[in-house]
């Protein structure tokens, strides 16, 4: 799960995520519970959330533990303060750093971690240690939300596989393993990315003939959420909510992706 080569391809795969109904979510969410200065985007990725919310002036720390990751955000960064400066204080402070125990100079307002980020932690004191670093990262009546996927959507990755893409410049073929007992899924990725850096026996304009096969391994484990919302509570949150699949309704049996919001 380090991404390494992926990285440079993941934006290209991820093209279709709701990056707009994630920043929605948020712009919501800080209307109800006031708006922040600064935020710690844990598990930034590529910074496809980070870098639109420098736009709009907010200061933020893009937190990864994947270097490349980093690296292809830190570049998308560059691009768009060329294309459009952030406003005011508005920028980006990349950092890798692990969200089980990462540090700022400072707290901040708002702590968030989106695109499924915490299934990623696959022991149940790794999502301890990382709540515990939220609350210890955010100042005193910050607000912290993130998002997971729920037991529900594990079993219905495993039940619907495998995946396949087919085009001109990508393909992948994507197959789920799921451990019942564990909850817990393993995605296996072959993908065969187009290697636009070669020049040579190029067939058309697009690029180059040549493809490169990665082979890319995640792990995700899901966990009740009613065990989520007791380690939000012993790490020291206590206004704690939890909604279904981007929107303000409750959670049923058949949420997909459960949204936290949690107050210090």
């Amino acid at each position: 799960m380090a991404y390494d080569l992926f990285a440079y391809h993941y934006d290209r795969l991820m093209e279709d995520m709701p990056y707009e109904e994630w920043l929605g979510f948020l712009s919501q969410c800080w209307d109800k519970h006031g708006q922040p200065r600064s935020i710690a985007d844990l598990g930034c990725g590529t910074g496809s959330i980070a870098i639109p919310l420098a736009q709009l002036g907010y200061e933020v720390y893009g937190i990864d533990l994947s270097e490349d990751m980093l690296a292809v955000a830190q570049n998308k960064s560059l691009d768009a303060e060329r294309s459009l400066p952030f406003p005011g204080i508005g920028g980006v402070t990349w950092l890798q750093q692990d969200l089980r125990d990462w540090e700022l100079m400072r707290p901040v307002d708002a702590v968030i971690s989106l695109c499924d980020c915490f299934n990623y932690l696959l022991e149940e004191e790794d999502i301890s240690l990382a709540f515990t670093q939220a609350y210890s990262g955010l100042k005193d009546g910050g607000v912290f939300v993130f998002d997971v996927h729920t037991p529900f959507q594990l079993k219905a990755y495993a039940e619907a596989q495998p995946f396949f893409l087919n085009e001109d410049d990508i393909a992948y073929i994507w197959t789920s393993e799921l451990n019942e007992e564990r909850c817990e899924i393993e995605h296996a990725l072959t993908i065969f990315a187009q290697d636009t850096a070669a020049n040579v026996g190029s067939i058309d304009d697009a690029g180059s003939n040549s493809f490169r096969r990665i082979e890319e391994y995640h792990v995700q484990r899901a966990y009740p959420l009613d065990w989520l919302k007791e380690q939000l509570h012993a790490a020291g949150f206590q206004e704690i909510d939890c909604y279904a699949d981007f929107l303000w309704k409750p959670v049923t049996e058949t949420t997909q992706r459960a949204f936290f919001v949690a107050r210090k």
